[in-house]
C-alpha cells in the first residue's frame, strides 16, 4: 500500500472493529467463527492490514450486526464533488441551432397564407 492516508484510514477502521468487538464482549476466536474466517484474519483486520479482503470485513460486520455501515461507506447522494461535477456536465437548456430555422419557416408559412382563405374560426381551406 503506497498511500500513508490509506494506511491511517485502515488502522482507524481496525481500531473501530476492535472497539466494537470488545464492547460486545466477543473474543477474537468467537468473532472469527461467527464470521466464517480465521482468528488471524480478524486480528489482521483489527491491525489495519491492507491484505485483508473486503469480503472478510463484510463478514465481520455481519457478525457484529453492523453490515449496514458497509453500504454507507460511499453514498453517492452525499458525494458533494461528484454531484457538482455531474451538474457541471449537464447540457444547458435553451435555444438550439435548429430552433431558429424552424421558427423562420413557420413565420414564412403564416405570411404566405391568403387572409381570404381563413374562416373566422381559424380553419384554413
Amino acid at each position: 500500500m503506497g498511500s500513508p492516508r490509506a494506511k491511517l484510514a485502515l488502522e482507524a477502521l481496525g481500531r473501530d472493529v476492535r472497539g466494537a468487538r470488545l464492547r460486545r464482549g466477543i473474543a477474537v476466536a468467537d468473532l472469527a467463527i461467527r464470521a466464517g474466517t480465521s482468528a488471524s484474519s480478524v486480528t489482521r483486520l483489527e491491525r489495519g492490514d491492507p491484505g485483508v479482503g473486503i469480503g472478510t470485513l463484510a463478514d465481520v460486520l455481519v457478525a457484529l450486526g453492523m453490515v449496514e455501515r458497509l453500504t454507507d461507506l460511499i453514498d453517492i447522494r452525499k458525494d458533494d464533488l461528484g454531484l457538482a461535477l455531474t451538474a457541471e456536465r449537464q447540457p444547458r437548456r435553451g435555444r438550439s441551432f435548429t430552433a431558429k430555422p424552424r421558427k423562420r419557416g413557420e413565420q414564412g408559412a403564416k405570411a404566405s397564407v391568403d387572409p381570404d382563405s381563413v374562416d373566422p374560426d381559424g380553419a384554413t381551406f
